[in-house]
């Protein structure tokens, strides 16, 4: 069921990312230890710290200081959940790995459900979402929307109400640490690589403390950087709206040409229908200009080559080197 790993390697690693979660990091640590201590294997916690700027670092390291379990990652500055989850898939040592946000609106009391479909032989069990409390009806009705925007259009088997929160078997990891791409949608490229999966049923808490990091810009961002990262259909939009505009056109034409045939005294309006033809047809090629330069965006932060992630600290790594880099190369780092 899993690759090549080393003996000494736990059973169990929990990767989480976070920004600016001070309040609620002990809880989250706590609660992993209630839902993971009673399964009786060897696990660790790789806590993804992601350039906070409160005292997330400091509250991280004072709990690894006294729970061996518990590793540190520390990022130089905020450089995004998808690289904090990258860095954590990266530093993460188990045979079963999951991937979890610290803000307890996924429950860690689903990891023995996950883990128990591991053991019947799936390589990813996914949370999906049955219910999602105090989410407003447009946060809804987004997500809805670009789930099955995402599977219409890409060509991965995106599960529908699903998140991040998901356990991964050891080759899945694997797979997945060789992407070499910086514009990254993990829960896309996790299920890229098409491995046997399943879903675990979980309600949607609201979050234990602070605010949420991802407000509609980011999404939107995300949503971007999804959709131009898994497929190229947007760029074939401009084929087939040139065929429409062009179809339109010639219909205009024959109009106008039957009704000056027919009808000698028609008069041709004024500049109306120009301007409006111009703005129509100027907005069209602005947006689809736009699309290319998104496209050609990712082509030239992927050739710059330049790390993903820069680690500055390392808490509970013994000699391990700071996984950093587009391509998974090595970043030296402090460590404690």
């Amino acid at each position: 069921m899993n690759s090549e790993i080393p003996q000494d390697a736990p059973t169990l690693s929990i990767v989480s990312p976070m920004y600016n979660e001070a309040e609620g990091i002990a809880e989250f640590v706590k609660q992993i230890h209630i839902a993971v201590d009673p399964l009786a294997l060897r696990w660790e916690l790789v806590l993804v710290n992601d350039g906070s700027r409160d005292g997330t670092l400091a509250a991280a390291m004072g709990i690894a200081a006294s729970d061996p379990c518990v590793r540190v990652v520390g990022f130089s500055r905020n450089f995004g959940h998808e690289a904090a989850s990258t860095a954590g898939l990266r530093y993460a040592r188990g045979a079963a790995v999951v991937l979890i946000d610290s803000d307890l609106q996924d429950p860690p009391a689903v990891i023995p459900d996950m883990l128990a479909k591991w053991r019947q032989g799936y390589e990813m069990v996914y949370g999906v979402r049955s219910k999602r409390n105090e989410e407003s009806a447009l946060k809804r009705m987004t997500s809805w929307s670009f789930y099955r925007l995402m599977r219409r259009l890409a060509k991965i088997d995106l599960p529908k109400d699903t998140g991040d929160f998901r356990l991964m078997d050891r080759k899945v990891v694997e797979a997945f640490n060789a992407f070499p791409e910086r514009n990254r949608f993990v829960r896309g490229m996790i299920c890229w690589t098409g491995f046997k999966a399943t879903g675990v049923d979980f309600v949607r808490a609201p979050r234990f403390a602070g605010k949420t990091k991802y407000n509609y810009l980011k999404l939107l961002r995300l949503a971007i950087d999804s959709i131009t990262g898994f497929t190229t259909a947007p760029l074939k939009i401009a084929t087939w709206l040139g065929v429409l505009i062009f179809t339109g056109a010639l219909g205009w034409i024959a109009v106008v040409i039957l009704q000056y045939v027919f009808w000698r005294d028609y008069r041709q309006p004024g500049y109306t229908f120009l301007a409006i033809a111009i703005l129509f047809l100027g907005g069209v090629q602005i947006f689809l200009i736009g699309m290319v330069g998104e496209y050609l965006a990712r082509t030239y932060e992927q050739v710059q080559g330049r790390p993903l992630y820069i680690v500055s600290d390392l808490v509970n790594f013994d000699d391990t080197p700071a996984a950093g880099g587009a391509n998974g190369g090595l970043l030296k780092a402090g460590k404690r």
